[in-house]
C-alpha cells in the first residue's frame, strides 16, 4: 500500500480523534442559552398554570392542590423514583454494556444530567440525546457505534409508546377496557401509532452497506461529486437501521437483551403510576386504560418545537386530553399539576448535580487519555 494509502486510510481516526479532543464542552450550553430558556419558561409557566386558569374559569384550581392526600403524593415520588432507575437500566444495557461498559455511578450521571439538558432544548428532549452523545463520545465510544446505540436505546424506549396506543386503543373502542371510546381517541391514535411501527420495520430492512450500494449509480448518473454526497447522506439511514435491527435483536434475545425491555416496559409504567396516583391524590378514580391512553395523547404535545422540554404543551396536551375523556376541567388541572411536579420538576436539581458531576468525571477521562481498555470485544446482540 503506496504512502499516501495508508495516510488516507488512518485520517478518518486521526479525524475522529481531533474532533473529540475538541469537544471539551458542548457549545450549546451557554449562559446565553439558559437565560433565554429560563425566560421561555417562565413564560409558559405564567400561562398555562396562572392565566389559563382564569381564562376557563378554573382560577380556583390551584388552591386545590392543598387538598392533595400527602400518602398519594409519596406513591407519585416512589414511581417517580422508580421510573429512573428503570430508565438507567435501559440505558446501561442497551448502551453501557457490552460497547463501553460504564459503571452504575457513570450511566447516573449521564442521564441525570441529560433531565438538566433536556430545559435547554426542544422537541422531545434533544438536549439529553446531545448531552448523552457528548459524553459516550468523551468517553472513548467512536461516532458509529455511538450513533447506532443511541438509536437502538431510543427505538426500544419508545417501541412500547405506539404498543401502548394500538393495544388500549382497541381495548376501549371494543368495550373490553371501561372509559370513553370516542374514535378520534381511540381508533385514531391507534391507526397512526400502527403506521409508526411499520416505519419502523422499513427501516429496519434498510442494509448496512447502503452507502456502497448508492455510490456507484450515482456516480453513473449524476457524477463523481454526486456519488459522494449520496453516500453520506445513506450513511444516516443505514445506521438507523442498524440500530433498529439491534433493538429488535434484544426483542428477540430475551437472555441478553431482558434488562433492556424490563427497562424500557418498566419506565412507561411507573410513569403513567405517577400520573395514577396524582389522579388519586384528589380522590378521582379514572379508568387505568383511560390513564394510559390520556397519558400518551398528552405526551404527544412533547413534540412542540417553541416549548422547552415540553414545558406547558405536555400540560395543556394531558388537561385537553383527559377533558375528552370526560374527566371534569376542575379535578384534571390539580391531578395534571402534581404529576408534572413530580415527574418533571421535581428530578430537576438532582439533573443540575449530576450535570456538574459528569463534568468533573468527564474531566478525570481526559485526564486518563480515552478509557479503551473498556470497549467490549463481543459482537452486540442485533447488529447489523
Amino acid at each position: 500500500m503506496s504512502e499516501e494509502g495508508s495516510v488516507k486510510e488512518a485520517s478518518p481516526e486521526v479525524d475522529d480523534t481531533a474532533e473529540l479532543n475538541r469537544a471539551s464542552w458542548l457549545p450549546l450550553f451557554t449562559p446565553r442559552r439558559v437565560v433565554q430558556t429560563a425566560v421561555v419558561v417562565v413564560v409558559l409557566l405564567v400561562a398555562i398554570y396562572f392565566l389559563f386558569p382564569k381564562l376557563v374559569g378554573l382560577d380556583h384550581a390551584l388552591s386545590e392542590l392543598g387538598e392533595a392526600e400527602p400518602a398519594w403524593i409519596a406513591i407519585a415520588i416512589g414511581f417517580c423514583i422508580a421510573s429512573f432507575i428503570t430508565y438507567i437500566a435501559l440505558f446501561k444495557a442497551v448502551v453501557g454494556g457490552d460497547a463501553l461498559r460504564l459503571t452504575w455511578r457513570e450511566t447516573y450521571e449521564i442521564n441525570m444530567a441529560g433531565v438538566a439538558a433536556t430545559l435547554l432544548f426542544s422537541a422531545g428532549g434533544a438536549g439529553g440525546i446531545a448531552l448523552t452523545y457528548w459524553a459516550l463520545r468523551k468517553a472513548g465510544m467512536v461516532r458509529h457505534d455511538v450513533a447506532r446505540r443511541m438509536v437502538a436505546f431510543l427505538t426500544l424506549h419508545y417501541a412500547f409508546y405506539p404498543i401502548a396506543l394500538i393495544v388500549f386503543g382497541i381495548l376501549l373502542r371494543t368495550g373490553v377496557l371501561s372509559g370513553e371510546d370516542a374514535v378520534e381517541l381511540t381508533i385514531v391514535p391507534a391507526a397512526v401509532a400502527g403506521l409508526l411501527l411499520v416505519v419502523g420495520v422499513l427501516v429496519a430492512l434498510i442494509p448496512p452497506d447502503l452507502a456502497r450500494r448508492i455510490e456507484p449509480f450515482a456516480e453513473a448518473h449524476w457524477g463523481v461529486r454526486a456519488g459522494s454526497i449520496a453516500a453520506s447522506v445513506a450513511k444516516a439511514p443505514a445506521i438507523a437501521g442498524e440500530g433498529f435491527r439491534f433493538a429488535i435483536g434484544l426483542f428477540t434475545h430475551p437472555r441478553q437483551g431482558g434488562l433492556a425491555v424490563i427497562g424500557a416496559a418498566g419506565y412507561w409504567a411507573t410513569s403513567i403510576g405517577i400520573l395514577w396516583a396524582s389522579f388519586h391524590a384528589f380522590g378521582v378514580q379514572v379508568p387505568l386504560a383511560v390513564v394510559v391512553q390520556g397519558f400518551f395523547l398528552g405526551m404527544v404535545a412533547n413534540l412542540f418545537p417553541l416549548a422547552p422540554a415540553g414545558v406547558g404543551a405536555v400540560d395543556a396536551g394531558m388537561i385537553g386530553a383527559f377533558v375528552l375523556f370526560g374527566i371534569p376541567e376542575a379535578t384534571v388541572f390539580p391531578a395534571i399539576l402534581v404529576y408534572r411536579f413530580v415527574a418533571f420538576w421535581l428530578p430537576i436539581p438532582f439533573g443540575i448535580v449530576a450535570f456538574f458531576q459528569l463534568r468533573k468525571t468527564v474531566q478525570g477521562w481526559e485526564g486518563e487519555g480515552l478509557p479503551i481498555d473498556r470497549r467490549g470485544a463481543a459482537e452486540p446482540v442485533g447488529a447489523g
